[in-house]
């Protein structure tokens, strides 16, 4: 069907909603191309989109026609789905409240009892609930750090873990067997309410998260009253829960960014709604400044992902990346256990193909393995459960993209635990005279300079989506022999799944889910990684490198990126 069809088959809807209606006639010819040449797909964080009218769109029928479609997975595939029930949380943004309500109303109108937060809850208390509760999946309405027009919407297991290829295709199957969104059979809130199909759940999940948050702490006794902690939720999720677990553990020295404790969509004190972006901690720097912080935190709006701030012996604050953060995250986890003799026999460190390498030496330090999987969390959640019958324990999973999980009682990414153990490093340390910056450079001394950088080119709509595509074919199809000066020597597909060998030409099977990643690595051990955003209309570019001084890696990495990109600018001209 065209895009034009599609179009004029919502126009001519007689039940539509006003607002939906009155935005639909406004649409110029590229608008409507937009919204109706193609149905939202699920990436690595599941469905997200420009709010508003259409197929390509977010909206209460899009919402209407993901939900159906995993109703009857559920039915079909997760025994006693209908007594379990599912359990819905939502973020701040445009919609949300709505999109999940509607979301509880088609599971209940299968029969399947929903659970719906009173207000808005950070995504990794929905993972956590979904276990908490024994319930046979789980769903959040949020488009995370995306910008305020976006909204979204990703879909747990009954292990609070997102779902994975296999799982989510058929999920998608069902999805799109769909015809007529308009169709779809929906009782009234009241209705179901009544009927006790749908129930509101708060404070007694809330109590249960936040004391399981709370013992992750290693060393609870080190000296709290004297950490200075800017925060800010950046209008999100984490405001109150934050807030809640460091207060109560005894840090006194809390303070917030005031304007960005509101829970606002438009997000109107930032560009971004992204601890990734050096824009978001401006507000943060002010107060830091004024009151001689020793650490500032920032979490994005469905908190599950965190960036710190620290000071340089300059006094200035500097943004650690995701992979700085981790590393001295798992250096201070597993030195600390390792000093009160808590360490596992056997464990192991998760993370994701394009995460440095610092890290994974720092944990194959202490004797543990490091199992790298897909970028996107569910990956490394399923490896949390892949282990829970076996000699192994989980020690720590994360990605280079500013997500953690300490404790697997959740099986997503966790701002509220990863502020709490920032904080204690950064408590610890400081009683014995250290900025997690000076961490961060006894790290390089002792492992190597690892340095990197992440660059996002985006490319919107459909002429966007076909110009990344091309991107990846032309890397696939013509390797490059040389980068930044040096001989690249291996390839992995992970669309083929084949690792190449250049220097011998040989090749290996990837065991891993098949997904349009390339990953190249050059004669020095530096590397680089294509691939498609799974949520956002992007193509990004992961440069890895280790030199043995700062400076030589920092170069490196402007090398690699100056080449990569004047062959992605040759093809997308």
């Amino acid at each position: 069907m065209s895009f034009e069809t599609e179009y004029q088959n919502w126009l001519g809807q007689e039940n539509l909603e006003l607002y939906l209606k009155e935005q639909l006639e406004k649409m110029t010819e590229a608008e409507k191309e937009d919204a109706f040449y193609r149905n939202l797909e699920f990436g690595t964080g599941g469905m997200r989109g420009v709010v508003g009218p259409g197929t390509n769109r977010m909206n209460v029928y899009t919402i209407r026609k993901a939900n159906e479609g995993f109703a009857q997975y559920l039915l079909k595939n997760v025994e006693n789905a209908k007594e379990r029930g599912i359990v819905i949380a939502y973020d701040c943004r445009h919609f949300s409240p709505e999109f999940a309500m509607e979301s509880a109303k088609v599971m209940a109108s299968h029969g399947i009892k929903a659970y719906v937060f009173e207000t808005l809850r950070p995504t990794p208390e929905l993972s956590f609930a979904v276990r908490h509760l024994q319930a046979a999946g789980g769903i959040v309405v949020t488009a995370s750090h995306n910008p305020p027009e976006y909204n979204g919407y990703k879909i747990y297991d009954e292990t609070g873990c997102q779902l994975v290829p296999a799982d989510a295709d058929q999920v998608i199957a069902l999805v799109d067997a769909i015809d007529d969104v308009f169709a779809i059979d929906v009782k009234s809130e009241e209705e179901l309410k009544a009927a006790g199909l749908i129930q509101i759940i708060g404070k007694e999940i809330d109590d249960v998260y936040t004391e399981r948050v709370k013992a992750l702490e290693i060393n609870p006794d080190c000296n709290k009253k004297d950490l200075k902690i800017v925060f800010s939720p950046l209008h999100g999720t984490a405001n109150i829960p934050v807030r809640r677990v460091l207060t109560e553990c005894g840090y006194e020295q809390l303070h917030v960014v005031e304007e960005q404790c509101v829970a606002d969509p438009n997000f109107s004190t930032v560009k971004s709604p992204n601890p990734e972006e050096a824009s978001a901690f401006e507000m943060s720097i002010a107060l830091g400044k004024e009151i001689d912080a020793d650490i500032l935190i920032a979490t994005d709006p469905d908190a599950d992902r965190v960036g710190l701030a620290v000071k340089n012996p300059e006094g200035e604050y500097v943004l650690l990346t995701g992979n700085q953060t981790g590393a001295i995250l798992i250096h201070y986890i597993l030195s600390q256990k390792k000093a009160h003799g808590t360490l596992p026999a056997k464990g192991k460190v998760f993370n994701t193909i394009v995460t440095s390498d610092m890290g994974a030496a720092i944990a194959r330090s202490y004797g543990f393995e490091v199992v790298s999987t897909l970028t996107g969390f569910k990956f490394i959640g399923e490896q949390a459960r892949l282990i829970e019958d076996t000699d192994y324990e989980y020690v720590f999973g994360y990605e280079e993209s500013y997500g953690y999980l300490i404790g697997d009682f959740v099986r997503d990414k966790d701002s509220v635990q990863s502020v709490l153990m920032c904080a204690e490093a950064a408590a610890y340390y400081k009683e014995h005279g250290k900025t997690l910056y000076d961490v961060l450079m006894e790290l390089y001394e002792t492992y190597g300079c690892y340095r990197e950088a992440l660059v996002n080119i985006t490319l919107k709509g459909k002429e966007g989506a076909d110009k990344i595509q091309a991107i990846l074919a032309d890397f696939r199809e013509f390797t490059p022999i040389t980068v930044a000066g040096k001989e690249v020597v291996a390839v992995e597909d992970y669309k083929e799944s084949i690792h190449t060998d250049l220097t011998n030409d040989s090749t290996t099977a990837i065991d891993l889910p098949k997904s349009n990643v390339l990953k190249y690595t050059l004669a020095d051990g530096s590397w680089f990684v294509l691939r498609p955003s799974g949520t956002e209309p992007k193509a990004k570019v992961y440069i890895g490198v280790i030199a043995d001084v700062i400076d030589a890696a920092d170069a490196q990495v402007a090398k690699i990126k100056e080449d990569v990109l004047a062959r992605v600018n040759e093809i997308i001209a």
